[in-house]
């Protein structure tokens, strides 16, 4: 592919996807809702509300490819969920479909399974157990991808991102941290491997800890360079007790997401796993 699309260009993810990916695609565009504070003459720029019908069609004009990273990367009120995740989630797919795009690769999140005990390893093919607003918006582009696979032929990778960086920051990202090259190669897989139709792959690196089984992503010839182990020692030795945690954000790998606005009784956690 030459001309790829990156919505949400500006966010933290973006800034990574901006110095790696230009070698790969040179012909990649750049959209979101404002520029980058650091845009370069040499990158294409579309300023586009995904919101906005209007204007994320006129960004996916002879596009060949998208990776959707646009949208609220965050839990907020419902309202913002719904314009940003849901109003702009379907207004991308659909700007794809009318735009003739071979494949789109959704970036979705470990939150739309949040809800998981941490003792527990789950596949790509789980019930979805969203730990809040954003991650039901995240099942719901989930879903909107899948349709969109198979009622208008387009190819289509949902990546359940676990945390973006150049280290794990914390205990939690051991379990649920990818190194940016690493989700580059999911990206490539996404946009071209042949054959593909719908696939759900986790966003993580190479984890000893690492909570989901992403066989299939190996099998679809993913071979993830980064190990949070070697930073282990480091982050666990700065990390607060568990005493200080809320202990639905401890219990569930969805973590803070999950404790947030939490009312059920925390001594029940076990028995509704």
């Amino acid at each position: 592919m030459q001309r790829v699309l990156l919505t949400g260009a500006a966010g933290n993810i973006g800034g990574y996807l901006r110095k790696l990916l230009p070698p790969v695609y040179p012909g990649l565009v750049l959209s979101d809702i404002k520029a980058p504070k650091d845009l370069q003459p040499s990158e294409t720029f579309i300023q586009a509300d995904i919101a906005k019908a209007d204007e994320i069609e006129r960004a996916c004009q002879g596009v060949e490819g998208i990776i959707h990273l646009g949208g609220r990367s965050g839990e907020a009120p419902w309202e913002a969920i719904l314009e940003a995740n849901i109003v702009g989630c379907y207004n991308l797919f659909e700007a794809a479909r009318k735009a003739g795009v071979k494949r789109v690769v959704f970036v979705t999140s470990n939150h739309a399974v949040g809800f998981y005990p941490r003792e527990t390893t789950i596949p790509t093919d789980v019930i979805p157990r969203p730990d809040s607003r954003y991650g039901v918006s995240k099942l719901f582009g989930e879903g909107l991808g899948a349709m969109y696979a198979y009622k208008h032929g387009i190819g289509v990778t949902s990546l359940r991102i676990g945390n973006v960086g150049d280290k794990p920051l914390d205990a939690r990202r051991l379990a649920i941290w990818i190194r940016p090259d690493d989700l580059v190669q999911l990206i490539r897989i996404g946009l071209e491997r042949p054959g593909l139709v719908y696939e759900v792959m986790y966003g993580v690196s190479d984890n000893q800890r690492s909570w989901y089984d992403n066989s299939h992503a190996r099998a679809l010839g993913y071979d993830p360079q980064g190990r949070s182990e070697d930073f282990a020692a480091q982050v666990l030795a700065a990390e607060p007790p568990a005493s200080q945690k809320h202990p639905a954000a401890e219990y569930y790998q969805g973590g803070t997401f999950c404790a947030d606005e939490y009312s059920a009784d925390v001594s029940t956690l076990k028995d509704r796993s």
